[in-house]
């Protein structure tokens, strides 16, 4: 809870992160001690060990990882010997992918450009970084449309993978990238904080536009001051001009008013677009801070921004375009949300939560074809498990209904499944303490499976007792599903009867639960948040004390029972000092009682638009998602127990009273 969740998602995407899964319901297999002998004599760079550990491997499932340490270790060593032969036997699996990748990047420190060309070219799904690695093979190698590829990585917004950095350099030392493009993406690092980029590109940029580094450094400490202390002449070259509007949006993370007023005493000295870029990042300051403001400066970045072609967007990015809509359904200014909506280019305009919003907006209308125009967006995403996708079906008058249930997978689906190396050496992975290269072994070997073949893989990993690996899976399904898949409960002989003690909906304690660990008992954050519920140290300790637990200590946040305890009278006490809302506390469990709190407006507002309008990305998603799988589980259990009235997640949404009612302790609370 509060910030855990970004170090648990990082721990998930990290190679190295190690989770033991002591509960794993997977056999044990006679040769688990040299496999993981192997392992360990790999992490250490012991040789000799690792050749004699793998010497002792015969059957086990995890012989080619094995086997792929030492060819890890060969090339380390300065030999790719037998690489070409162990990739083609392991052609079509992520191992193989892997080991390519690793091979190529040798290739280019070898400089063998032409083996590497052809080894790139041989990678079925390059990432980021592979795909730059390419582009510098392949620049060397004199391909003309490789500098393309080059420029295309300015415009993008994704920030510049490692590998890109050196062929981007090569080619602004040799005139090769656009200035205008490097100006506008350093203008954008600068914005949004990632200096270490915005760094190597001002030393891409023609000598007398280079930032003094600095002068970077003396605003991001003192932008207020920087600005009192500007020349006369401050805004004559682009070079002072950047400095000034970067000194601008520093000065507005801390108030936006104040920034405001700034930039309108300086703004006539700059050009129509580097005024709209201004507003349009002084509004987005704004709108995270539920500024009334927002909506006007949105406006006038949009006219200012160069509405080429007709667009009323101007040169909004995708966060300004969202906070637009965001800040003007805040206001509940419906023809402000159409029309901000309206200014969406086409790939954001087909989101789900823009789908809801612009029906939203036009069934405030009183004309006839606004409302059958409304009808047939909400048609598009009605009937989906997700937060708007139960929203339109319910604006629709259509209650929430599960899928028909698929038929379980036959013997012969799951002996399939359990035939599948992949999916093999993903749960040996994962047993072996490997759980970041088992999750990418499981995924790889999931593509092209239809749906029969998801759901007995699901059912795979249920039997394996690897629960994150079913919901994900069961989640993939496109015609036939099993929603007892995609929502298990687990341990439920312990989670139900804590949750009913402590005045707790069941539903929405597992709809949370999901969304904390997956269900993985042993879960740890960056941050150290614990178990099934993530439990931060500071705070089990707190509830340990209130609640009485006399025999707590630090070490038992991991064991289940007393995690779910510790967890579900936390949600209690957050319940209780946020007004008993469900939105308002799942708000609180990911980001902070205060910050829940500080969230609600100074009038009611529609439990939906709280939601939408948290500022935090993660929570936002976070709400949407626990709310979701609440409505998913009441609905399982309703059908569990002979039906009933189908749960509302507009009822549960409700209302977000105005701030200050039912506040309780929500400060006090960790």
């Amino acid at each position: 809870m509060n910030k855990k969740h970004i170090g648990f998602l990082l721990l998930l995407c990290l190679p190295g992160w190690l989770l033991p899964l002591p509960g794993l319901a997977q056999s044990a297999h006679p040769e688990d001690a040299a496999f993981q002998a192997a392992r360990q004599a790999f992490v250490r760079g012991e040789r000799a060990k690792l050749v004699r550990a793998v010497a002792k491997l015969k059957t086990h499932p995890l012989i080619p990882w094995a086997n792929a340490f030492q060819f890890s270790q060969q090339l380390e060593d300065g030999s790719d010997a037998g690489v070409a032969e162990f990739i083609e036997q392991q052609n079509g699996t992520y191992l193989a992918e892997k080991m390519r990748g690793d091979w190529l990047k040798w290739l280019i420190r070898k400089e063998d450009w032409t083996a590497a060309r052809i080894q790139f070219s041989r990678l079925e799904r390059p990432d980021a970084e592979a795909s730059c690695r390419g582009i510098d093979v392949r620049l060397r190698l004199g391909e003309a449309e490789a500098v393309g590829e080059a420029r295309a990585l300015l415009a993008s917004a994704a920030p510049l993978p490692e590998p890109c950095l050196a062929p981007l350099a090569r080619l602004a030392t040799a005139g090769e990238l656009p200035v205008d493009s490097l100006r506008e993406r350093l203008r954008h690092r600068l914005a949004l904080d990632k200096l270490k980029e915005a760094r190597t590109l001002t030393g891409w940029l023609p000598a007398g536009e280079a930032l003094p580094w600095g002068t970077v450094n003396a605003i991001i400490d003192h932008p207020a001051r920087y600005l009192a202390n500007l020349p006369e002449k401050f805004a004559e070259t682009r070079r002072d001009r950047e400095l000034a509007m970067f000194a601008v949006q520093r000065v507005a993370r801390g108030d936006a008013r104040v920034a405001a007023a700034r930039w309108q005493e300086m703004e006539s000295r700059f050009a129509a677009s580097e005024r709209g870029f201004v507003w349009g990042r002084l509004a987005l300051y704004a709108a995270l801070k539920h500024q009334p403001e927002a909506p006007a400066w949105f406006d006038k970045a949009a006219t200012l921004g160069g509405n080429s072609g007709g667009n009323p967007g101007g040169n909004l990015d995708e966060e300004q375009h969202a906070w637009r809509i965001r800040a003007a359904l805040r206001g509940g200014n419906w023809p402000a949300v159409a029309r901000a909506i309206a200014a969406l280019p086409d790939a954001l305009a087909a989101q789900p939560e823009w789908l809801y919003w612009r029906a939203r907006a036009q069934l405030v209308s009183r004309e006839p074809h606004e409302h059958k125009a409304a009808q047939a967006l909400l048609e598009k995403i009605a009937g989906q498990p997700s937060f708007y996708g139960i929203l339109a079906s319910e604006a629709l008058g259509r209650p929430f209904a599960l899928p028909s249930r698929a038929a379980p997978p036959s013997a012969e689906e799951l002996a399939a499944a359990a035939d599948r190396p992949g999916l093999v050496r993903g749960l040996g992975l994962i047993k072996s303490e490997m759980r970041i290269e088992g999750i990418r072994e499981w995924n790889w070997a999931l593509q092209g499976l239809d749906d029969r073949q998801l759901l007995a893989a699901a059912e795979l990993a249920t039997r394996h007792a690897v629960i994150d690996r079913a919901i994900s899976t069961a989640d993939r399904t496109r015609g036939e599903h099993d929603f007892a898949q995609r929502y298990p409960t687990p341990f439920s002989a312990k989670v139900e009867p804590r949750a009913r003690e402590a005045g707790l909906d069941p539903a929405w304690v597992y709809g949370l639960m999901r969304q904390e660990s997956r269900f993985i008992m042993d879960a740890k954050s960056s941050a150290g948040a614990k178990g099934l519920m993530q439990l931060m140290p500071a705070t089990a300790k707190y509830v340990a004390k209130k609640i009485g637990m006399h025999d707590f200590h630090p070490g038992r946040v991991s064991e289940m029972d007393t995690n779910v305890i510790l967890g579900t009278n936390y949600l209690r006490m957050v319940m209780a000092s946020l007004d008993n809302h469900p939105v308002l506390a799942s708000a609180a469990y990911n980001a902070g009682p205060g910050r829940a709190r500080r969230w609600r407006a100074e009038q009611p507002l529609e439990g939906a638009i709280y939601a939408e309008t948290i500022p935090f990305n993660e929570t936002r998603d976070y709400v949407k998602k626990v709310m979701a799988n609440a409505i998913n589980y009441a609905a399982l259990s309703n059908a569990a127990n002979g039906g009933g009235a189908a749960p509302s997640l507009t009822a549960r949404l409700s209302t977000i009273r105005a701030r200050g009612f039912g506040d309780g302790t929500a400060e006090t609370l960790p």
